[in-house]
């Protein structure tokens, strides 16, 4: 018995020992880290919590706002699941006026967009299926050929794609797309090049795919030593007909391919609409257009028109799968301006903000530790804390659409969490069960650390597997 009572006794005294002790390990671990050469000039931000109560498990500087850079999208992709709701799904809607004689659509076609950042997509297996569907609708009615124009009417968003912050070096390229109402292929395209033998060499720009003709291109790309990486940027903006290729690649790649972002969504898909009513034999005799273009030559596009069909993109929870995962900033920027549009009738980023403002500020996040440009966390300008970052993370752990929210968040060290990274800021919010079972919601966001002395990543992942 007296065996027994002090083996009980050991237990229980080892119970608050252990829960003490996992502060002293990650105090000890941010110690380490604070005196690495890296941290000299950077700013940390650390906040930990007991997912199952909220309980404070470690702090360090959680009210100090940070550049946040991709973790940011779990405010846009939570309020989205609230707002639309998981089964919520995109709609390009398509409609004609006139009439249709011996085959012929004597009237034009309206394609409407509605944000759909999905439309044309090969992340859904649906690459090509809104023209497909297109073609099968006009077919349906008897259409071999259509004499009038065909108009993308995007005027569901504001025309401005981009929002303020963002900078030059990155809107020309994938990551930095613009957002329409009406989006296709991600607003992406792709450019193969092949560099030279010697460091130095021009860069030659062997193929852009799909084609596009509607751009002009400077190229001032050159060759850099072996296993330099990616460093190629095109420079671009919103409407503009011409860009510049700059920067550089290693030597002695053939096939090097990079990735840049059009000008002008709406009128990329009535490029992909031409060609495809092309190859499936259906005349064309009118003009294609967009409804910027109408406000700018003409007037603000106004129409009464027959439905013809409506496409509907996957549902919300596979977009915000693809969003977390890919960390997609077109999709953000989507989910922003639907959420603006379903509130507002305009789905423009100042209205998406306000939406996304005022919905954290009712679920208990102060106001000031949220100061965003954007949806998604690439405007060096944004602002967030770890403590904001938490607390949204433990509203939405008891939400019905909560197991949709955490299977797409990613798998980085073992742990489920979005990383985020910008130029000098790096960060990890998620969640993670130890091997003892006890659950932790946490986030951590360094910026200004010195990157010239290898990788800040290990060391932020050696801090958080004190969680395991």
């Amino acid at each position: 018995m007296k065996r027994n009572i002090l083996i009980l006794f050991s237990v229980l005294a080892y119970i608050p020992a252990v829960a003490q002790s996992i502060q002293q390990r990650i105090d000890k671990a941010m110690q380490l880290l604070l005196k690495d050469e890296q941290m000299k000039h950077a700013s940390v931000s650390l906040n930990v919590v007991e997912t199952a109560t909220g309980k404070t498990v470690y702090a360090f500087n959680e009210q100090t706002g940070l550049a946040a850079a991709s973790t940011q999208k779990i405010f846009t992709s939570i309020a989205s699941f609230d707002v639309l709701g998981k089964d919520y799904r995109f709609k390009t809607a398509v409609s004609y006026d006139g009439s249709i004689q011996a085959n012929v659509l004597n009237g034009n076609i309206y394609i409407t967009g509605y944000g759909d950042p999905t439309l044309g997509s090969d992340r859904f297996n649906n690459g090509n299926a809104f023209i497909d569907q297109l073609v099968a609708a006009l077919r349906a009615k008897g259409i071999s050929s259509i004499n009038g124009s065909i108009y993308a009417d995007a005027s569901k968003f504001e025309n401005n794609p981009v929002p303020d912050g963002w900078i030059w070096q990155d809107i020309g390229n994938y990551y930095g797309a613009g957002c329409w109402a009406i989006n296709w292929n991600e607003n992406a395209y792709g450019v193969q090049l092949k560099s030279g033998k010697n460091i130095g060499d021009t860069v030659e720009v062997t193929a852009f795919f799909p084609p596009q003709e509607m751009m002009s291109y400077n190229n001032e790309l050159t060759s850099a030593a072996a296993g330099s990486g990616d460093n190629a940027y095109v420079y671009t903006s919103p409407y503009s007909q011409v860009a510049m290729i700059n920067g550089t690649i290693p030597v002695n790649e053939r096939k090097f391919n990079i990735r840049g972002a059009v000008t002008d969504g709406p009128a990329y898909l009535l490029k992909s609409i031409a060609i495809g009513l092309d190859k499936n034999g259906i005349k064309h005799t009118g003009d294609f257009k967009t409804s910027f273009d109408a406000l700018l030559y003409e007037k603000p596009l106004s129409y009464k028109a027959t439905n013809l069909f409506t496409y509907y993109s996957p549902t919300l929870d596979s977009v915000t799968y693809w969003f977390l995962q890919k960390s997609i900033n077109l999709y953000g920027e989507a989910l922003m301006k639907t959420m603006a549009y379903e509130q507002t009738g305009l789905g423009s980023t100042q209205n998406g903000l306000k939406i996304l403002n005022d919905f954290w500020s009712s679920k208990g996040i102060d106001p000031y530790s949220l100061n965003i440009m954007d949806g998604s966390g690439l405007s060096p300008q944004n602002r967030v804390t770890t403590n904001a970052l938490v607390t949204a993370l433990q509203y939405a752990k008891g939400q019905p659409w909560y197991n949709s929210f955490y299977n797409a968040l990613p798998t980085y060290n073992g742990m489920k969490m979005k990383s985020g990274t910008i130029g000098g800021a790096r960060g990890f919010t998620g969640y993670h069960t130890a091997k003892s079972g006890s659950t932790y919601t946490f986030a951590i966001i360094i910026n200004n650390y010195d990157d010239s002395k290898g990788s800040i990543t290990s060391k932020m992942f050696m801090l958080l597997d004190e969680l395991k």
